[in-house]
C-alpha cells in the first residue's frame, strides 16, 4: 500500500496491481477513490456529487455485497452514497442519480453500458475499478474485454478522461494486462511477489494415481486425515470440499478414523467448557449432519444449511471450538474466516454450464489458498491440494505463477460485435477492425501469434495484424448476418442493427438462440410448444440427464401442469421440467438437479423475455399474451391458472387453496365487501385482509376516444385511470403496462407500446395518444388491451367500434400541375441569389418552376413527390433562400433552417456543396 499510495492517490495514472490474495488490494482502491472524490471539492469543503461515478467490478454477488459495506461505511462521512447493482438489486433512476459508487459485477455493467438509453450516466463515469482482472483468462473474460474496449474508446470519442484502476493476483505476463488497460508501466505498473502475502504459504501438492472412484475418495480421507492429526489440539483446519452432500461424508469419515485410533481426544480442547458449549449448541442445530459431527470438534458448512446454523458454525469456528471445518468453496469467497492450514480435497467440481465435472478455476484455487494463515497469530500458512497425479502439473505452475494469461475473445465475438452494432459504436468493417485493436485479444496476438493462428510470416508482412483482425470481423459478421441479427453488406462493409440484434444485446442473449427461436416461431403456437422453445435455447446446450435423475424427472414429469412430449432422455424434457418445478415450487432431492435448476432459472427470466419482444416485433397477438404470461408466471412462481392473490406475501396456503375451490370469476372480487369475502371463504378474520390484497392489485381502467386523420390513419386518445392502492413495498416506485391494439380477430397486433406508471401520480387520470392504420375494408371494431408487466391475471380490454366512423374522402387530389413556361434563372436577380445559378443554369427545369411560387413566395408546408434526380434539392435551395431573403429583410428574427439527409455520406456532401 505504501508503495503503490502516491500514485493511487495523488496522480491520475490508469494502474495495474498485481499482489497475492489477502494482501489489502482493497485499500489501493480506496486510495484511487479517494483521489477522485478530491477533484470534485467545492471550496468550502464539501463535495460536488453530482458530476461524478465511480464504478467498482467485483467478479462475484458475494464479493459485491461485502465491498458495499465495507465501503459503504467508510465514505458514509464524506456523504457519498455506495450501491450494488446485480441481477438481484435493481436501481430507479433516482437512485442512481443519488448514487455516486456503484459496485456491480461485469455482466451487469456491460448490459448497462449496451443501453445506450442509460448513457445519460455511464457519461459521468471517472474512475472504472476492476478487481480480479485476472479473469480474462476465464469464461467470463470476453465480458471484461468488452467493457474496457468501450470504456478506452469512449474516452477517445468525448475526450473525457476515465480513470482504470486494474486489481488481479499476481501473474507471469503482466505487461500485456497493463498495455491492455492502457497503463503507463513506469508509472503505473506495480508487481507484489508472494513474498507480500501477509503471511508466508507453505504449499503441499499431492497427487494421487487410483482410478477408482470409491478407492479414490477413501485414499484422499486418509491423506486428509493424516494432515489434519498433525495440527489437531494445535490449530484448526479448514478442508474444502466441492459438493454440499460431501461435507458430511468426510466429516463422518475424519470422525469414524479417529474413533478406530483412539485420537478423538486430540480434537477436543482440553477444557471442558468448550466441550459443554459444542454439545449445548448441537442440539439447536437444524442440519441433521451438523448435530451428529458437532459433539466432537467437527462441522461442516455449506449454502444449502440454514442462515443460523451457518452464522454458528462461522462462530465457533472464529472462537477457536471447532477444530476441523468441512465445507464448500462458498465459503472461501463469503466470509473471511482464516485458518492455520487449507486443505483442497480434489479438485473437480461440478459445473452445471457444462453439465459435467471441470477443473477448478484458477481463481477459486488462489481465494482458497488465500484463506491459509491467520497474520495475527501464525508465523506461516500452510495449503495442501489433493488431486489427481494427471493434474499435478497444471496446479504446480498455477501457483507458482507460471501460466501466461490468455484471452477468450474469440468465443463470444459475435455477440460482443453485435453489441456494439447495436450500440451504433461500430457502423462497418472498417471500424470494427480498429474496436478489435482495443481489445485483450489483439495485446495477446501480437505476443503469441500461433496460439491464435496467426502464421509467423504473417507479422512480418502485417506488423498491426490488420488483415487478420478483418478475417476475424467478417467471420462474426456473416455469422450474425446468417443469424439475421445485422445486415452485412459485403461490397461497402456497412453493417446494420436489425431488431433481432438489439433483442439479443438488451437481453444479454447469444445470437444462435435468438436465431434458433426466430426460426421457429410460429403464430399458432401454445403452451406446450412454448415451453419447448424455451428449452432449445443454446445457454443450455451443455445440460445433460443423469441417470440417477430418471426416477426423479418422470415423477416430476407426471406432475407438472404443461405436458412435457419428449422423453426423459432428452436434455431439452429436463429443462423444459425444472423450468416448471420452479414455478409450481416443487422441492427436489438431487443435488446436481437442484444446481441444474438454479442454473436454468437464472436464466429464464431474460429468454422468456427474448421469447416475448420477437413475437411482439412480428406483430402475433395470441401468442404474445402466452408469451407474456409466461414471462409473468417464471417470475411470480405461480400458474395463471391459479389465484392472482398467490403473488401478494402472506397468505396462508389453505386460504388460498378455499378461494380457488370457489368458482368465482377474478373480476367479481371488487364488488364484496370484506364481510363477503370473509363468509365466502368461511375465514371471517381473513376477509379484511384478502379485501385490502384486493384493491391493492393493479387494475387500471380505460376509455378510448378515435378519429380518423386520413382513410389509413386513425388516432387513438386512450384515458388510464388507475384503480388501486399504492403500496411501496409490493409495487415499488412505478408499475409498467403494456398498451397493445389488437385487430377485429384479436390476432394482429396493429400497435404496442409500454406505458410506466409512477408512484408519484398514481392517483391521477393518464392520456396517452397514438395512432393505428386502418385496414381496408373497414372492420368493425378494434381491441385495446392494457396488461401489466408483471402481474398475472391484470389486463383491461375495451373495444373500440368503428359504426359511426366517417372516413374522409378516398384520396384528395394533389395540386394541379400547370404548363408553365421554364423560368429563368434571372427571376432570383430582385434579391441577388441570381449568382448561385448563373454560370450553371440559364432555366430552372419544369418541376422546379412549379413549385417555385409555392416555395420562395409563400411559407405554406410542402411536400414535393418527384423521381430520384429531377432536380429536388434545387427546391430545397428555394426554400432556404426564402428564409435568407426575411432575415435580409429583419422580418424573420434568428431563423434557422434544418436540412436532414438520410445518410451521413449525403449530409456531408451537402454541406461541402452549400
Amino acid at each position: 500500500q505504501s508503495q503503490a499510495s502516491e500514485t493511487a492517490m495523488l496522480s491520475p495514472e490508469n494502474m495495474l496491481l498485481c499482489a497475492p490474495t489477502g494482501a489489502g488490494k482493497t485499500n489501493v482502491a480506496m486510495l484511487a477513490i479517494l483521489h477522485e472524490l478530491g477533484l470534485h471539492r467545492r471550496p468550502d469543503g464539501r463535495l460536488d456529487t453530482a458530476a461524478f461515478k465511480i464504478v467498482y467490478v467485483a467478479p462475484m454477488k458475494a464479493l459485491v455485497a461485502e465491498m458495499v459495506g465495507n465501503l459503504g461505511a467508510r465514505l458514509k462521512p464524506f456523504g457519498v452514497n455506495v450501491r450494488e447493482l446485480t441481477g438481484d438489486v435493481s436501481l430507479s433512476r433516482a437512485q442512481i442519480e443519488d448514487t455516486q459508487v456503484i459496485v456491480t459485477t461485469p455482466e451487469k455493467w456491460d448490459i448497462i453500458t449496451r443501453k445506450s438509453g442509460d448513457r445519460t450516466y455511464t457519461q459521468l463515469v471517472r474512475l472504472l475499478i476492476i478487481d480480479e482482472i485476472h479473469l480474462l483468462h476465464d469464461g467470463r473474460g470476453p465480458v471484461l474485454e468488452s467493457i474496457v474496449a468501450r470504456t478506452v474508446r469512449q474516452v477517445e470519442t468525448t475526450q473525457e478522461m476515465v480513470r482504470m484502476v486494474g486489481l488481479s493476483a499476481t501473474l507471469p505476463n503482466f505487461e500485456d494486462v497493463a498495455a491492455f488497460l492502457r497503463v503507463n508501466p513506469a508509472k503505473g505498473l506495480f508487481v507484489f511477489d508472494n513474498s507480500f502475502r501477509p503471511c508466508p504459504l507453505q504449499q503441499q501438492f499431492i497427487g494421487v494415481t487410483v482410478k477408482k472412484p470409491l478407492q479414490r475418495f477413501q485414499l484422499m480421507n486418509d491423506i486428509c486425515y493424516e494432515k489434519v492429526i498433525e495440527n489437531a489440539g494445535k490449530s484448526q483446519t479448514i478442508i474444502f470440499v466441492h459438493s454440499r452432500k460431501e461435507t458430511a461424508k468426510t466429516a463422518r469419515a475424519m470422525r469414524d478414523t479417529a474413533l478406530q485410533n483412539d485420537q478423538l481426544a486430540k480434537f477436543l480442547k482440553e477444557d471442558s467448557a468448550s466441550r459443554e458449549i459444542l454439545i449445548s449448541e448441537a442440539e439447536q442445530c437444524r442440519s441433521a449432519d451438523l448435530r451428529d459431527i458437532l459433539p466432537y470438534g467437527f462441522a461442516i458448512h455449506h449454502a444449502g444449511m440454514s442462515r443460523a446454523d451457518r452464522t454458528l458454525v462461522e462462530e465457533l469456528f472464529a472462537d477457536g471450538h471447532v477444530q476441523v471445518l468441512v465445507s464448500t468453496a462458498t465459503l472461501a469467497w463469503g466470509v473471511n474466516l482464516p485458518a492455520h492450514t487449507v486443505i483442497i480435497k480434489g479438485t473437480q467440481m461440478y459445473n452445471p454450464e457444462k453439465g459435467g465435472w471441470d477443473e477448478l478455476s484458477f481463481q477459486d484455487v488462489m481465494q482458497m489458498m488465500g484463506r491459509a494463515g491467520r497474520p495475527q497469530f501464525d508465523t506461516f500458512g500452510e495449503g495442501i491440494i489433493i488431486t489427481q497425479h494427471s493434474e499435478l502439473q497444471y496446479y504446480l505452475s498455477l501457483l507458482n505463477q507460471q501460466l501466461p494469461i490468455e484471452s477468450q475473445f474469440v468465443n463470444k465475438l459475435a455477440d460482443a460485435l453485435n453489441a456494439e452494432v447495436v450500440l451504433g459504436t461500430v457502423q462497418g468493417v472498417r471500424e470494427a477492425v480498429s474496436w478489435l485493436g482495443y481489445t485483450y485479444l489483439y495485446v495477446r496476438m501480437l505476443r503469441n501469434p500461433n496460439l491464435y493462428g496467426v502464421g509467423v510470416d504473417a507479422l512480418e508482412d502485417d506488423p498491426s495484424l490488420e488483415r487478420r483482425r478483418a478475417d476475424l470481423v467478417h467471420t462474426a459478421a456473416t455469422q450474425l448476418d446468417k443469424a439475421g441479427l445485422c445486415r452485412y453488406d459485403r461490397r461497402s462493409g456497412t453493417l446494420q442493427a436489425t431488431d433481432l440484434g438489439r433483442i439479443a444485446s438488451h437481453y444479454y442473449i447469444s445470437h444462435g438462440t435468438v436465431a434458433a427461436f426466430n426460426e421457429h416461431l410460429k403464430p399458432t403456437m401454445g403452451d406446450i410448444e412454448l415451453c419447448r422453445l424455451f428449452a432449445l435455447a443454446e445457454e443450455f446446450k451443455y445440460v445433460s440427464v443423469r441417470e440417477e435423475e430418471k426416477l426423479e424427472l418422470a415423477k416430476l414429469a407426471e406432475r407438472v401442469p404443461i405436458p412435457v412430449k419428449e422423453s426423459i432422455e432428452e436434455p431439452t424434457a429436463k429443462i423444459n421440467i425444472l423450468l416448471q418445478a420452479y414455478i409450481s415450487g416443487m422441492k427436489l432431492e438431487g443435488f446436481a438437479l437442484m444446481a441444474d435448476m438454479v442454473y436454468v432459472t437464472q436464466s429464464a427470466g431474460r429468454i422468456l423475455r427474448c421469447i416475448f419482444e420477437i413475437v411482439l416485433k412480428r406483430g402475433w397477438a395470441l401468442l404474445a399474451d402466452k408469451a407474456l404470461n409466461l414471462c409473468k408466471m417464471a417470475a411470480r412462481r405461480t400458474w395463471g391458472s391459479q389465484t392472482p392473490l398467490r403473488q401478494f406475501a402472506g397468505i396462508p396456503a389453505d386460504i388460498l387453496q378455499k378461494v380457488e375451490r370457489k368458482d368465482l370469476a377474478w373480476e367479481r372480487y371488487y364488488d364484496l365487501t370484506s364481510q363477503e369475502i370473509g363468509e365466502l371463504i368461511r375465514f371471517p378474520k381473513m376477509g379484511k385482509a384478502i379485501h385490502k390484497f384486493v384493491h391493492q392489485f393493479p387494475r387500471v381502467e380505460l376509455s378510448a376516444h378515435v378519429q380518423p386523420i386520413t382513410r389509413s390513419v386513425l388516432k387513438v386518445d386512450l384515458t388510464l385511470t388507475p384503480d388501486f392502492q399504492w403500496d411501496d413495498k409490493i409495487h415499488g416506485f412505478a408499475q409498467g403496462f403494456w398498451i397493445i391494439v389488437e385487430d377485429n380477430d384479436g390476432e394482429m397486433i396493429l400497435h404496442h407500446e409500454f406505458f410506466l406508471l409512477k408512484q408519484v401520480n398514481a392517483e391521477e387520470d393518464h392520456a396517452v395518444s397514438f395512432t393505428v392504420t386502418l385496414l381496408d375494408p373497414l372492420p368493425p371494431q378494434y381491441f385495446v388491451r392494457l396488461v401489466s408487466d408483471s402481474w398475472l391475471g391484470s389486463e383491461t380490454t375495451i373495444p373500440v367500434s368503428f359504426k359511426h366512423l366517417l372516413l374522409p374522402e378516398k384520396h384528395p387530389p394533389p395540386t394541379e400541375l400547370l404548363d408553365l413556361q421554364p423560368l429563368p434563372v434571372s427571376a432570383l436577380a430582385a434579391d441577388g441569389f441570381d449568382v448561385l445559378y448563373a454560370p450553371r443554369l440559364q432555366h430552372f427545369n419544369p418541376l422546379q418552376t412549379q413549385v417555385f411560387q409555392c416555395l420562395y413566395n409563400t411559407d405554406d408546408n410542402a411536400l414535393v413527390g418527384a423521381p430520384t434526380g429531377s432536380g429536388k434539392t434545387v427546391c430545397a435551395e428555394f426554400a432556404i433562400l426564402r428564409v435568407l431573403k426575411k432575415l435580409a429583410m429583419g422580418q424573420a428574427e434568428g431563423a434557422r433552417c434544418v436540412y436532414i439527409a438520410p445518410t451521413p455520406e449525403l449530409a456531408r456532401e451537402r454541406l461541402q456543396d452549400w
